[in-house]
């Protein structure tokens, strides 16, 4: 009778907590398109498109992708995280380049360095020795 009722919990639990998973997914996935629309609405008031305003697109269009790989599979792959950390990094180089150290500047571009270092990491750590237990969708990888 105990179990009965703690696995009732329990899937009660898992069903809510998933709910909540997709409701913060949507609210994500709003934010990002209105984000992207007012910066497509910004470059077209404008009459100009800079690099950092394409960065920037692709560090939404990475947030999408995040979104939707979650959302298919249950999991969180690492690397896309770190795509979009990178892209960002590259972004905050290229508008802020003028008034930053050369100091700064070197600390960035290791940053960025490291970032492509872990994605190879992680990638090999797939290939390598990849998930024996992929019946737990909701491992991160």
């Amino acid at each position: 009778m105990a179990d009965s009722i703690a696995l009732g919990v329990k899937r009660l639990g898992s069903k809510v907590i998933l709910i909540i998973e997709h409701i913060g997914l949507l609210i994500v996935l709003g934010a990002v398109l209105i984000a992207a629309a007012q910066e497509i609405v910004t470059m077209w008031h404008s009459g100009h498109v800079a690099l950092a305003d394409l960065l920037l697109l692709f560090i939404y269009l990475e947030v999408v992708t995040m979104s939707s790989v979650y959302w298919r599979v249950g999991r969180l792959p690492v690397r896309i995280p770190l795509y979009i950390a990178m892209v960002a990094l590259s972004r905050h180089l290229i508008l802020d380049t003028n008034e930053a150290s050369p100091w700064t500047v070197l600390a960035e571009s290791a940053a960025i360095l490291i970032l492509a270092l872990a994605v190879i990491a992680v990638r090999y750590g797939h290939v390598r020795m990849p998930y024996t237990d992929e019946g737990d969708a909701r491992r991160v990888s």
